[in-house]
């Protein structure tokens, strides 16, 4: 039997978690400040093996970072997060995918089940298989699949035939060896990466056009956190409803970006719009002069700037403000009232 050919590292681009995006020539994982395009799709199958007769998997669709499609086990069939999910595919396009995706969920456990001594797995352990396309900006559709063993790349599948990947091992040469065996489905694997999945992928783009180019401008303000210690201030910027999703927000010192800056996880409302925060420790007499700055593709190229000192009063002195004058009219009315 002839070896597999080496194929390069998937290190760089293997998509395991829907918080990771592939380096992708416009991803939405960059901060940007005009509006880019999905360009990729890909569906995550994650098999968890607890012994010699137990799995379980996971399954799910993604356009870049949005979840396009959970999966429905008992009867399944993918449910669609919003409407303009399925595109303009027939009933019959979309049974196609799903017969892959149940083929695999069927195939690839008992594959690696029956190959645990040889291939020297232990459990528990996961695998994890990620199929799809890009779309890069002026090139051709790039159609890919990949397997994974406990996070690590093993195998991709380019060409019409599996490579495994040079950090695998002997593992990953072995699972090469035995998949390039199966003719038949690498040949149904190129047609749905290469032909059907670009297909889904300009579908996609083309029914959800007007919802992925929503811009939503985010609302920001600043507040003072729990005291770090004597003399100090926690300042954070809080910025939230914005949509899409890429953000930048930093404190500045003048012109010049203070390092120190904490960011959260950017967290969804209910609306499909975002929330983050960014938090500064800083002495208290640095305060002054400090700024938030946000960066939005809402924004128009303009960024929006909260400044810190004089021009930011804290809500204690600005609740004073408003509450001074209602208690002195209320005064007020009271005396006339009591003269009349």
């Amino acid at each position: 039997m002839a070896p597999c050919p080496q194929g390069p590292s998937l290190a760089s681009f293997l998509i395991l978690s829907p918080s990771l995006c592939p380096p992708l020539p416009h991803s939405i994982c960059s901060p940007a400040t005009d509006f880019q395009e999905p360009s990729s799709f890909r569906i995550i199958l994650t098999i968890s093996f607890y012994n010699h007769s137990r799995t379980q998997y996971h399954v799910s669709a993604w356009l870049d970072e949005l979840q396009t499609h959970s999966w429905d086990s008992k009867k399944g069939i993918f449910v669609n997060k919003l409407p303009w999910f399925k595109g303009n595919f027939s009933n019959k396009e979309l049974m196609e995918q799903e017969r892959a995706i149940q083929a695999a969920s069927i195939r690839i456990p008992l594959i690696f089940q029956d190959h645990v001594s040889q291939w020297q797995l232990e459990y528990p352990f996961q695998v994890q298989v990620v199929r799809g396309c890009e779309l890069p900006v002026g090139e051709a559709p790039v159609g890919f699949k990949r397997i994974a063993y406990e996070g690590s790349d093993l195998v991709s599948f380019h060409n019409m035939s599996w490579w495994p990947s040079p950090k695998g091992g002997r593992r990953a040469q072995q699972v090469c060896n035995l998949f390039n065996q199966y003719h038949v489905v690498n040949m149904r694997i190129q047609t749905l990466i290469n032909d059907l999945c670009p297909r889904f992928l300009l579908a996609l783009l083309d029914a959800g056009k007007a919802a992925l180019q929503r811009q939503v401008k985010p609302e920001a303000w600043l507040s003072t956190g729990p005291s770090p210690g004597p003399g100090r201030l926690l300042l954070v910027c809080h910025v939230s409803g914005f949509y899409p999703k890429p953000v930048r927000v930093t404190w500045m010192q003048g012109e010049q970006e203070r390092q120190s800056t904490r960011r959260s996880d950017v967290l969804p409302h209910a609306d499909g719009t975002w929330y983050l925060q960014t938090s500064l420790d800083v002495e208290a007499r640095e305060a002054a002069g400090l700024s938030c700055r946000v960066r939005h593709s809402s924004l128009g190229g303009q960024d929006m700037v909260l400044y810190w000192g004089e021009k930011h009063r804290p809500v204690d002195l600005v609740f004073l403000a408003v509450l001074v004058p209602l208690v002195l009219l209320a005064g007020l009315a009271f005396w006339l009232w009591k003269r009349w």
